[in-house]
């Protein structure tokens, strides 16, 4: 079976690793995004998914643009008998589309949180539950018909990282599963009264506010630890608990000082706030923050 691979992040570099792994699955080439430039002194970084590709002597393409004519001839000189996409951040065009069946793992239960950032989505709106769907893509976003979909129960306290890794095993082996048992399926046509989107996440996302106690530690829980979630100040709040999300307060008062902690009231609920990180400083535990800024009880944390 002659496999091109096409994505970009983690998520994608465990599912190629899954192919390489698997016996009878040769990838003849793998699709990334071109190199970037990472950290203060930009240094021009591959992505992952080429580092691995390169390691088992797979050729890699980095075009720019998918959709370019040479691009485009180019691959379709490649024979192949699937092209796998995950996470892969370009559009196929559809001389593509057109070549071999495009299989997409998106890690939503589509038609819900078609997108850049579904595993986000679903921790801020607090669900309970998301999975992992495989499509055959076609020219729409995350729009074409399902193949199967494999769910997963999302525990309360589970943040992006832990899920993103959950998704991965999942998507991993269900791409797997395809493949092999490709010709049994029959792809159903996604509802589209039940669409949504997500957007790619931004660092202004993760600005909040003392209002309500559940919306911010969604945001926690979605946002950690990249953009990570901060007051208008650049305070950080590194590690926090959801205490209640119904009682009535004055917002960003501090009701409670222990040892380890302290509880900050929002004008719906509470939070327990354990570590801080102050603008252009480590981070630190709470008792430090607050003893360093001389606040106590009924004080303000801004």
């Amino acid at each position: 079976m002659r496999i091109i691979f096409m994505g970009t992040p983690d998520y994608a570099e465990a599912i190629l690793q899954r192919i390489i792994d698997t016996t009878g699955m040769d990838v003849v080439a793998v699709y990334t995004q071109p190199d970037k430039p990472v950290g203060r002194k930009k240094v021009m970084t591959p992505p992952c998914v080429k580092k691995l590709a390169l390691e088992n002597n797979i050729d890699v393409y980095q075009p720019t643009r998918l959709r370019d004519r040479e691009t485009v001839e180019a691959l379709l000189k490649i024979k192949c008998d699937y092209i796998i996409v995950a996470a892969y951040g370009q559009i196929l065009p559809r001389a593509i589309l057109d070549y071999a069946p495009c299989i997409n793992l998106h890690a939503s239960i589509l038609p819900a949180y078609r997108g850049a950032s579904p595993i986000q989505q679903s921790l801020l709106n607090d669900d309970k539950k998301t999975g992992v769907t495989a499509m055959m893509m076609e020219e729409g976003l995350d729009t074409g018909d399902i193949i199967k979909i494999e769910e997963f129960d999302i525990p309360k306290t589970m943040i992006v990282g832990e899920l993103f890794d959950a998704l991965t095993k999942i998507a991993s082996s269900l791409t797997i599963e395809v493949l092999q048992n490709f010709k049994m399926y029959s792809p159903s046509t996604q509802d589209e009264s039940l669409a949504s989107y997500c957007s790619k996440v931004s660092k202004e996302d993760g600005k909040v506010e003392f209002l309500d106690a559940k919306e911010i530690y969604s945001k926690y829980r979605a946002y950690t630890p990249w953009p990570g979630i901060y007051l208008d100040s650049g305070l950080k709040l590194k590690n926090i608990e959801l205490i209640e999300k119904c009682s009535e307060n004055d917002a960003g008062v501090i009701l409670a000082v222990e040892k380890n902690y302290i509880v900050v009231g929002c004008s719906k609920g509470t939070i327990k706030i354990n570590r801080v990180q102050p603008k252009s400083k480590k981070e630190m535990d709470i008792s430090s923050y607050i003893n360093g800024k001389r606040l106590t009880i009924a004080d303000y944390l801004s």
